[in-house]
C-alpha cells in the first residue's frame, strides 16, 4: 500500500480528466485531502474554475476555497500525477450508437504520459467491457507499458446526480472496481477518503461497468411504462397522475412517473447496453420498447397540443405559444439532450412559429448554438397555449393570476409532468401526460 500511503502524504498527485458535472465535484473532493490536477480541454472553463466559478453553475465559490488543485488546459501538466480519473462524457451518435471519442482521446492523453506503476480509474458510463477492450489496449499502445504488470485499471462509475442537494458526492455510496486485488483495494481505499456513505467494492470491472449501465436502464423502462400508461389514459379520458395517487396508497407501489427522458444519463445509457448486447447476438426487447416509447414522449406532448388548438378553432400557423423550461430537468443549467426541443421541432412542423421559451437557469447563448432558437428573457403578450415543460422551482410557486395574465381566450395549459394537476390554473383548459 506504499502507493497509497504516497497519495495521502502528498508525495504523489492525482489528476482528474474532464471537468463536468462529474469531473470538478470528484476533483475538488479528492483537494481537500490529496494533490490534485484538475484537467479540461476548454481553456474558458479553466479560467472560470481558477476563479472559483463552476461553468455548470452546480457549486457555489465555497467550494472552491481552501483546495488543494491546479486547474489546466495543458496535457503535459498530467505528468506530474501518479492516479488519474477519467470522467469525461460518453454520448451517443445521430444513429444512437455509443460515441466514444471523447472518452479515447482522454484515454490517449493519459496515456501519453502513463509510467510504470500508475493507476487509471474510469467514471464515465460505458457497456459491459469497454473499458479492458477500448481503453486498455490504448493504453498500452501510447505507453509501451503492460496492463496489470506496468499499470492498474479500475472503473468506478459516477452516481452525481445534477440539482440534487441532498444526494451529493460524499454521501452516495461509490462502486470500485480494479483489475486485480491488489489495484481493487487501492483504488477503494483512496475513494474512501471522500465518500462517507461508504464504497462498495464490486468483483471485476465489468461488473461495475454493468452496475451502473442497469441503475439507468432501470429508471428508463419504469419511465416508459408510465408514458405508455399516460398514452392508454389519455384515450379513456381520465389523468394518469390521479391514477398513480390512487395506486401509490399501496406500500409496494413502485412511484414512477411520466414525463420526457432526456440528459446525458437516462436518455442515452440504455444506448449502450442495446449496442453491446446486440454485438453478442441478442436483442434486447424491453430496453428497445422503453427507448421507442420515452424518445416519443416530446412530439406526442406536441401533437396533442395542435389537436386541441384545432378544437378551439384557431389556426395553428398562427397561434402564440409560450414554453416554460428548456433544459434537460428540473433546476440545472444542462440543455444536453434535452427533449423540450422535440416539442419545439414538432410544433414547427405542423406550422408553429410563435414560440418564446423561457428558462431561468438555460444560456440563451447555448439553446441557439445547440437547437438553433433564442430564448425569451420574459413572457410577452397573451399565448394560445402555455407549456410547463420543466419543473423548476421557480414555476411551482407560481399562481393562477400568474398564467391568466399571459393567457389569450381558451388558452391551453399543458402540465407535462403533473405539477399543476392538484391545483389547476383557473380559466385554462388543463392537459397533462
Amino acid at each position: 500500500m506504499s502507493f497509497y500511503l504516497n497519495l495521502i502524504n502528498k508525495k504523489e498527485k492525482i489528476a482528474v480528466i474532464g471537468l463536468g458535472y462529474v469531473g470538478l465535484p470528484i476533483a475538488l473532493e479528492f483537494a481537500k485531502k490529496l494533490k490534485v490536477i484538475g484537467f479540461d480541454i476548454n481553456q474558458q472553463r479553466i479560467e472560470l474554475m481558477k476563479r472559483g466559478e463552476d461553468p455548470s453553475r452546480e457549486l457555489d465559490s465555497e467550494a472552491f476555497i481552501g483546495r488543494d488543485i491546479h486547474f489546466t488546459a495543458n496535457a503535459d501538466d498530467l505528468k506530474e500525477a501518479r492516479f488519474y480519473i477519467v470522467a469525461v462524457p460518453t454520448p451517443i451518435d445521430a444513429h444512437n450508437l455509443p460515441d466514444l471519442k471523447p472518452l479515447l482521446a482522454a484515454t490517449k492523453s493519459v496515456a501519453r504520459v502513463l509510467e510504470k506503476g500508475d493507476y487509471v480509474v474510469f467514471e464515465s458510463t460505458v457497456y459491459p467491457g469497454c473499458t479492458e477492450d477500448e481503453c486498455v489496449p490504448l493504453l498500452e499502445q501510447i505507453s509501451g507499458l503492460k496492463y496489470i504488470d506496468d499499470f492498474k485499471v479500475g472503473f468506478s462509475p459516477e452516481r452525481i446526480n445534477p440539482g440534487d442537494k441532498e444526494h451529493i458526492l460524499p454521501k452516495i455510496v461509490k462502486v470500485t472496481s480494479g483489475c486485480d486485488s491488489e489495484s481493487a483495494e487501492v483504488i477503494a481505499k483512496t475513494y474512501e477518503l471522500i465518500i462517507e456513505a461508504g464504497v462498495h467494492r464490486a468483483s471485476s470491472i465489468k461488473v461495475a461497468e454493468a452496475a451502473k449501465i442497469i441503475e439507468n436502464t432501470q429508471r428508463d423502462i419504469n419511465i416508459a411504462f408510465m408514458n405508455e400508461l399516460s398514452l392508454i389514459f389519455n384515450r379513456m379520458g381520465i389523468n394518469t397522475y390521479e391514477v398513480l395517487e390512487a395506486a401509490g396508497t399501496k406500500w409496494n407501489f413502485l412511484k414512477f412517473f411520466p414525463g420526457l427522458v432526456g440528459g446525458h444519463c437516462i436518455g442515452v445509457d440504455p444506448y449502450y447496453l442495446v449496442y453491446k448486447a446486440k454485438q453478442l447476438g441478442y436483442h434486447p426487447q424491453i430496453i428497445s420498447a422503453g427507448r421507442v416509447i420515452n424518445d416519443s414522449m416530446g412530439g406526442y406532448v406536441a401533437k396533442q397540443l395542435v389537436k386541441k388548438i384545432i378544437a378551439c378553432d384557431k389556426s395553428i400557423k398562427n397561434a402564440k405559444i409560450l414554453l416554460m423550461g428548456v433544459t434537460f430537468k428540473e433546476n440545472v443549467s444542462d440543455i444536453r439532450n434535452s427533449k423540450v426541443v422535440d416539442i419545439v421541432n414538432e410544433l414547427k412542423s405542423y406550422g408553429v412559429s410563435k414560440i418564446d421559451a423561457v428558462d431561468p437557469f438555460a444560456s440563451s447563448q447555448e439553446v441557439e448554438y445547440e437547437y438553433g432558437y433564442k430564448l425569451a428573457t420574459e413572457p410577452n403578450g397573451r399565448y394560445d397555449a402555455i407549456i410547463v415543460a420543466v419543473n423548476h422551482r421557480q414555476y411551482l410557486d407560481l399562481d393562477d393570476d400568474f398564467f391568466s395574465q399571459y393567457a389569450a381566450d381558451r388558452c391551453i395549459f399543458v402540465d407535462v409532468k403533473g405539477a399543476f394537476h392538484n391545483r389547476k390554473p383557473k380559466g385554462l383548459a388543463y392537459w397533462s401526460l
